[in-house]
């Protein structure tokens, strides 16, 4: 505890006596000042204890005292000290009855007791309660640093709570509550969740204060600091008192903050080495060596090849080259993701690793996730929490580019394809469909492709790529001419006669022909094309062509 005008008052060789301000003399007292001046208000920072002997003051005066002391305590001074014996045998009135009016402790200093050795007082119970502080801090670091190396993160935050006589909370990336020390404070750091986001803006390092205003028994004065040393904070910690943190209480915050932070940075170098790992255990899933893959994944994947599991290919691609796709999800998603979609700045590829990876530590699954140049690969299990968070955050970037109508532009945006569920043994099948997923959702303006939507819908939409329509147009460009000469119509004719299956009475009656005419101008098709329709691969690509011109119009 600093030192307190009830400290100086029971101080054995000081003497000192209270004569007003009696239920004050708990205050803290920052510094001894001696000052004649009439004024020294002016020199003062709060939290002084003022001695003085009235050389220049009419202490007798009772209008003047009141003045001058009202000034004082405006000024943050926490008590005055008078020396008796020296101008005043005795304390004036006019200045007792000033003080007791005003609530400011005033001490009579008796003459033998000089007023360096308040000062002296002062300062040396300053410097012991300084010392204090630093002991305590450095055992507080001491057994927060036990705490870290045995219990973790956990038994870290159980240790703080307890050196601040509060709670403290630890959040991951994506703003959400980690861990709480002690457990019921898990509502409290729920609730600020909007406020670490906006802490996570910042470049770290960053911190906060939110609460403290005393308005509700729940009100606490909650710190809250970023951790990690990029440029993106990795987590924040919350610490919640009751009060303003003591210097000992800061120490321990400071160590909590550097150990956490040093945790944080060891994980990003496990994460990298696991990521290492992780690349082997593809390469030899997507070479048909999957028993050799869960030899080398250990425990660290191994759980994750033993259900089934998807694929998650993902690249960038600039902005211009982008459709807006008309067939856009139409479900909602989740306030995290929309928060993660809304924050524009940085790789995509980086934000969708931090999305999957925080999805999957919260809810306890493995996740294999593999950076290619320029390209995500990420192994997750099916109807797990990463590709939910993946799909969310897809669907909550595709409604953003949706109303925002981007069509231009130097960004880059983010296209997923996403496999079926699949084994081990057929891992290399899955890539493939990723990439055929994400094939489509390139062509088609999509952030998000899962490969069961290409089976389940129709080959149709895929013809509205430009290098088809070409094709096309050059495939059936000679049967066009001809019509426009007038001297019939072929394309028509070849359009009813794939539609009927190559049915001659039936394609005829279609068009009102007799079948013989049918047969001469589908002859006609075959000698202007130079290709046989006896060919079933010609005949799928026709029907494909008029399709792809038919959907162009």
């Amino acid at each position: 505890m600093p030192p307190t005008l009830a400290s100086l008052v029971h101080h054995s060789a000081l003497k000192l006596t209270v004569r007003a301000g009696e239920d004050r003399l708990d205050v803290p007292v920052r510094w001894a000042h001696v000052s004649e001046l009439a004024d020294p208000v002016p020199y003062m920072e709060g939290g002084e204890l003022l001695l003085i002997t009235a050389l220049k003051l009419d202490a007798e005066d009772p209008e003047a005292m009141r003045r001058y002391v009202k000034r004082l305590a405006g000024a943050g001074v926490v008590g005055l000290g008078f020396a008796v014996g020296v101008n005043y045998d005795e304390i004036p009135g006019a200045l007792v009855e000033a003080a007791r009016d005003e609530g400011l402790p005033l001490l009579e200093v008796p003459r033998r007791t000089p007023f360096l050795a308040i000062s002296k007082a002062v300062s040396a119970e300053i410097a012991a309660d300084q010392y204090r502080s630093v002991t305590a801090g450095f055992a507080a670091q001491r057994e927060l640093t036990k705490q870290a190396l045995t219990g973790g993160p956990e038994g870290l935050l159980a240790a703080l709570a307890s050196q601040v006589d509060g709670w403290a909370a630890l959040y991951d990336a994506s703003g959400a509550v980690v861990a709480t020390a002690p457990e019921w404070a898990g509502r409290r750091a729920a609730r600020l969740t909007a406020d670490v986001e906006r802490l996570r803006e910042r470049p770290a390092p960053a911190s906060s204060v939110v609460g403290g205003t005393g308005t509700s028994d729940n009100d606490d004065r909650v710190e809250l600091h970023s951790l990690g040393t990029g440029r993106r904070p990795r987590s924040a910690l919350a610490v919640g008192t009751a009060a303003a943190l003591g210097t000992a209480e800061r120490y321990a915050v400071h160590s909590a903050i550097a150990l956490l932070t040093l945790t944080t940075e060891r994980s990003r170098s496990l994460q990298a080495a696991e990521q290492r790992i992780g690349a082997a255990v593809l390469r030899m899933l997507l070479a048909g060596e999957p028993e050799h893959g869960r030899t080398v994944a250990g425990d660290l994947y191994g759980g994750l090849l033993d259900a089934p599991f998807r694929l998650i290919v993902a690249e960038t691609v600039a902005v211009s080259s982008v459709r807006i796709a008309a067939d856009a999800p139409t479900r909602v998603p989740s306030a995290a993701a929309l928060a993660a979609a809304a924050d524009t700045d940085g790789d995509p590829l980086e934000a969708l690793t931090e999305i999957v990876e925080s999805a999957a530590a919260r809810s306890g699954e493995a996740v294999l996730v593999v950076p290619e140049r320029e390209r995500l690969v990420v192994l997750a299990a099916d109807g797990g929490a990463a590709v939910t968070a993946c799909g969310e955050y897809a669907v909550a970037l595709e409604a953003a580019r949706t109303r925002e109508q981007v069509n231009a532009g130097d960004e880059d945006e983010l296209v997923v394809g996403v496999s079926a569920p699949v084994g081990p043994i057929a891992a290399a099948a899955a890539y493939k469909q990723a990439e055929q997923a994400l094939s489509v959702a390139r062509r088609r303006g999509r952030v998000y492709v899962e490969h069961e939507q290409l089976a389940s819908g129709s080959v149709l939409p895929l013809l509205a790529d430009d290098a088809v329509r070409a094709f096309a147009d050059g495939l059936l460009r000679p049967l066009y001419e001809h019509d426009a000469t007038g001297r019939g119509d072929l394309v028509a004719s070849l359009r009813a006669w794939l539609s009927g299956h190559g049915q001659w009475d039936a394609a005829a009656a279609d068009l009102g022909v007799h079948r013989h005419t049918l047969r001469y101008r589908m002859r006609r098709v075959e000698e202007i094309l130079g290709r046989s329709l006896d060919d079933p691969d010609v005949r799928m690509e026709l029907w494909l062509a008029l399709k792809a011109t038919t959907s162009a119009e």
